[in-house]
């Protein structure tokens, strides 16, 4: 495995396995991985002749009030479970390799970003979006992997991948858990054992709108009623969003039967989580 920082010699490196017609598979990181990160590393081995893993914590995509400086960082820790998995190059630019001075371009997909995860993080979608434009125009993947934990993201980063006409397949793969259901997610090592208690309480607040969706239940009002009730079971808990929304556009739909994306985020602390379960349609 190679560990490489420089963006030109990266783009050297894919240019050639493309034209041996290699396929490579993308996984974009912001480090301090688990098991979920390792599970789309396995799905981009299994798809392709070239796996690259990028770590960066992308400051463009923390608010104001966030947690940049205490975002988890373990560059050596995380190269030594990418090794193990027979990662090819792990790329680790620094924030001048990827925003040089001066940088003043966005890439904003419109219509999309305000929504879920948006409407409380300005900003933090273009963030997402110029990042992994730049990342795919660096490493020239033929497909880069996603994690349906951060839903709204996902959908985005498709739309983005469909209206610039990136040569790029997204694929998506399902969220890990924890054996209690809790998501999988690096900040969870903010959380004390209390708080890590209390945040499985996201995950059966999905799982009682799963039933009531199993048992027949199509009306978004009553399903997210009974949600918002079991995540009120847990008063330290504190609700940022619980929405039943189309998968593609995040819009929210008044009932399920074309299948739908159930998501949540909530404060456990000062730590926000975010989960979601997906509806398939019935028929």
């Amino acid at each position: 495995m190679q560990i490489i920082s420089s963006s030109t010699e990266i783009t050297a490196i894919s240019q050639k396995a493309c034209s041996a017609q290699q396929r490579i598979g993308f996984v974009p990181t912001m480090g301090a991985l688990h098991a979920g990160h390792i599970s789309l590393v396995r799905a981009a081995r299994a798809q392709s002749d070239i796996v690259m893993v990028s770590i960066f914590v992308n400051p463009l995509q923390f608010g104001p009030k966030e947690d940049f400086s205490k975002y988890p960082r373990a560059l050596e820790r995380d190269c030594a479970l990418l090794a193990a998995e027979k990662v090819d190059y792990v790329f680790t630019p620094s924030v001048e390799e990827i925003y040089p001075q001066g940088a003043s371009t966005w890439v904003t997909v419109e219509g999309i970003t305000d929504r879920l995860d948006g409407r409380s993080r300005p900003d933090h979608f273009r963030g997402v979006s110029t990042v992994v434009a730049k990342l795919f125009h660096i490493v020239q993947p033929d497909l880069a992997f996603f994690g349906q934990k951060d839903a709204a993201q996902a959908a985005i980063i498709q739309k983005m991948v469909r209206d610039l006409n990136f040569d790029v397949r997204i694929v998506v793969c399902p969220i890990v858990r924890e054996p209690d259901g809790l998501a999988m997610s690096s900040r969870n090592a903010y959380l004390d054992a209390t708080q890590r208690k209390q945040a499985t309480v996201l995950y059966r607040a999905l799982m009682r709108v799963q039933t009531l969706a199993d048992q027949g239940e199509r009306d978004s009002g009553k399903l997210l009623a009974e949600g918002k009730q079991v995540i009120a079971e847990e008063p330290a808990v504190r609700l940022d969003y619980f929405e039943i929304v189309d998968r593609n556009t995040l819009e929210p739909v008044a009932e399920t039967s074309g299948g739908a994306l159930v998501a949540v985020a909530a404060y456990v602390g000062e730590t926000r989580l975010i989960d979601n379960i997906v509806l398939p349609d019935p028929e």
